[in-house]
């Protein structure tokens, strides 16, 4: 497992770039793309922040085109219907931007990294800070706007409940092009609480973590507490040690966390 590698970039000597990058700057240059590639026989590869680990959205082993949707990234928050429209180029950081500057008791459960892209996010499922509470993002997608093979745009009455159930964590590259999401929009206190704790294996970091694997799903669904490992050396020696981190994430104030 540790030697395989899943992106195309690094696997060749002489990775296949894309023939063509198109940035459009609205749907009907999508549609011309979709034809054009189709009549030319390319392939679509479709890319918003970037972050795929695999690399599908930047590289293939066929001649393709890039399409990427830098530029459809608007984002339209209702406060009023707790709703936000989000075009797919979006950046999951514009978004938070966005609905802080209408509320500060509505957030959409996502990830922590603001340069991720929102099309390929929601379209993977999307795991975030929130899910204990509120689910997965693609949980709390409640409609699309998406363009077919043949460059149809169609919504989610119009598409059917088997696609719109399919886009929300099947990968949406890979049934058509999701041009905007329209999400829901869930309730937060206007204070949080964010902390951080840090043991190595000398400090018993194997104890600590083995008793959280039996705290952690009785914990209340306000607080979340995620684990990632590092490896370090231990001070100026040769010597390697392991360092848990333990990250939290609670709705509420420090006060009501500690009880």
């Amino acid at each position: 497992w540790e030697a395989r590698v899943n992106n195309f970039r690094f696997i060749k000597p002489s990775p296949l770039r894309p023939s063509v990058i198109v940035t459009p700057i609205d749907e009907t240059q999508i549609q011309t793309t979709l034809f054009c590639t189709k009549k030319h026989g390319y392939e679509i590869r479709i890319r918003s922040g970037g972050h795929d680990f695999e690399g599908v959205s930047s590289s293939a082993v066929v001649p393709f085109v890039m399409l990427d949707l830098v530029n459809l990234n608007s984002i339209d928050v209702d406060v009023g219907n707790k709703t936000a429209w989000v075009q797919a180029g979006a950046l999951l950081g514009q978004l938070y931007y966005s609905i802080s500057q209408k509320t500060n008791t509505l957030y959409f459960p996502a990830g922590v990294c603001p340069s991720v892209g929102v099309g390929g996010y929601m379209g993977g499922g999307g795991y975030g800070n929130l899910v204990r509470k509120y689910g997965t993002a693609a949980d709390n997608v409640l409609d699309v706007r998406f363009m077919d093979v043949r460059g149809n745009i169609l919504d989610r009455k119009s598409m059917g409940e088997d696609l719109f159930w399919a886009l929300r964590g099947g990968g949406a590259s890979s049934f058509g092009i999701v041009l905007a999401w329209k999400l829901g929009l869930v309730p937060v206190p206007e204070i949080v609480t964010v902390f951080w704790v840090n043991v190595t294996l000398e400090e018993d970091a194997t104890d600590v973590f083995y008793k959280y694997q039996y705290v952690a799903p009785r914990l209340d669904r306000d607080l979340l507490i995620r684990v990632r490992m590092s490896s370090e050396f231990i001070g100026n020696t040769t010597n390697k040690t392991v360092r848990l981190w333990f990250e939290g994430v609670y709705l509420g104030k420090l006060t009501q966390c500690l009880h």
